[in-house]
């Protein structure tokens, strides 16, 4: 599904067959039968699953849950069609991803981009979905305050320069991540750089979220949500969102951490998910 130079360095798990000649692959741990949790990357150059998750989804499931974790069409080794990657596409393609695989119903866990992605599907699909665990996700601000953020506007810059994607440029985006910079490693460009110069310029340039702030209230499900106070892509202001509109909600908001709650703080959020998704 992509280069020989991505597999060196984000690990090849399994694909499943979704409809219309697309494949999604996805990592999986833990035992069939289980609770399942479904991990949602971010977007951005080069964004897959194991590298939003690595740090994380192993302790899910040591603690008794059967995990999966998809790259989102259009990244990671998924299917890259010459498409527009609206939210709706995705929605649909993560339903085909749980029917191909049988799973009925699981919990979704979303950062950034992937937190938009599952509360739209937990919106058109309520049965399906257990518990939301989300991590300063996308689509609660109107397009044009996105824009102005900082990070956004640097990841933009970075994927359409003139150059194309470097791991400098790279650097700089993701160095907005984290409210230290200095914690990111040469691991991470080296995984976003292989995947993100395998993606077409389409994927970003037509990535697409609704404001979904007003639909917050109905949402079925329980809702626990982080967001770091030095966040330069999503405003912090998404979590008063949350708190002040699900009917069932848990907000976590953290100093002295940016965009990845659970890469700056993984122990914290590994242990605060696991706690609510087995209903402590």
């Amino acid at each position: 599904m992509t280069s020989e130079a991505a597999t060196a360095v984000v690990p090849e798990g399994k694909y499943v067959d979704i409809g219309d000649g697309l494949q999604v692959h996805y990592q999986e741990a833990g035992e069939p039968g289980q609770p399942v949790v479904i991990f949602l990357h971010g977007s951005g150059p080069g964004a897959s699953g194991w590298s939003n998750f690595k740090g994380n989804y192993p302790a899910f499931a040591a603690a008794g849950f059967h995990v999966l974790v998809p790259d989102t069409l259009g990244f990671g080794h998924s299917s890259k069609p010459d498409v527009d990657y609206g939210l709706d596409l995705l929605v649909s393609a993560l339903r085909r991803f749980t029917e191909a695989l049988g799973v009925e119903r699981a919990a979704l866990i979303g950062n950034s981009h992937g937190g938009a992605l599952a509360i739209q599907y937990a919106l058109l699909h309520p049965d399906t979905v257990t518990r939301l665990v989300l991590m300063a996700p996308g689509g609660l601000e109107v397009r044009e305050t996105y824009m102005k953020m900082e990070g956004i506007r640097a990841m933009m810059q970075a994927f359409f320069a003139p150059e194309g994607i470097t791991k400098e440029s790279l650097r700089v985006v993701f160095g907005l991540q984290l409210a230290d910079p200095a914690k990111i490693s040469d691991l991470t460009i080296e995984e976003r750089h292989a995947i993100a110069i395998t993606q077409p310029k389409r994927v970003m340039k037509t990535l697409s979220v609704p404001h979904l702030a007003p639909e917050l209230g109905k949402l079925a499900c329980p809702v626990l949500a982080f967001w770091g106070m030095q966040d330069r892509f999503c405003p912090s202001s998404g979590a008063l969102a949350i708190a002040s509109s699900c009917k069932q909600a848990r907000v976590v908001l953290l100093t002295e951490c940016g965009h990845w709650v659970m890469v700056e703080h993984p122990d914290l959020f590994n242990r605060t998910s696991i706690d609510f998704l087995q209903g402590r």
